[in-house]
């Protein structure tokens, strides 16, 4: 029989992580760039959102259509111009902007840019209905997926600073300790 997977994080209450938050806030009102976001979001939680499709339905012995089968998906939003991203939220208030109905699953940024990546989105946007949208897309995309994924011989941060050059928009900093995350400067017109 299957296990059901522990939660990431077992005693989360469904809120947005202050730093994320403070960041988003600060991007919003213009004194913060979105080098500060992304290095809020390096190790934070996100909620990505699972939905339940109808795959197959019955009418009933009273003639009403009721649902027989049902799957469910990690809904991907499609721009205007064709691009898919994937939804991710700092919190549960942030979702029910969006969509009541999801469902929240944990998960750290890296491994939902990865996701991203994986299923050829171009973007993830986090808290797509606010209160701060922000599109996590091109190099800071690569950047925050690639982080957790350097190989045991390598030299950690060496690795990663040598995987974020492979992507010509990205310009990287080393970090003093005192400051949370890897990333400190990123340049690239974000819209």
């Amino acid at each position: 029989m299957p296990s059901i997977p522990q939660p990431l994080v077992p005693d989360d209450d469904g809120g947005a992580d202050a730093s994320v938050a403070a960041a988003l806030s600060a991007f919003a009102a213009g004194t913060a760039d979105a080098s500060v976001v992304a290095s809020a979001l390096s190790t934070a939680r996100l909620l990505v959102p699972v939905v339940a499709l109808l795959t197959e339905a019955e009418v009933g012995e009273n003639g009403l259509k009721h649902e027989k089968e049902s799957e469910m998906a990690l809904p991907v939003l499609v721009g205007a111009d064709g691009r898919k991203a994937v939804p991710a939220f700092t919190g549960v208030e942030s979702l029910k902007l969006w969509r009541a109905d999801a469902r929240p699953i944990q998960a750290v940024t890296p491994q939902v840019c990865r996701a991203a990546l994986g299923e050829g989105a171009a973007a993830v946007m986090v808290d797509v209905a606010g209160p701060v949208p922000f599109a996590v897309q091109g190099g800071m995309l690569h950047a925050l997926a690639s982080i957790g994924r350097v190989r045991a011989q390598d030299d950690g941060l060496g690795a990663l600073l040598r995987e974020l050059s492979e992507h010509a928009e990205v310009t990287v900093a080393r970090v003093p300790e005192r400051k949370r995350g890897l990333l400190t400067r990123l340049r690239r017109p974000w819209g």
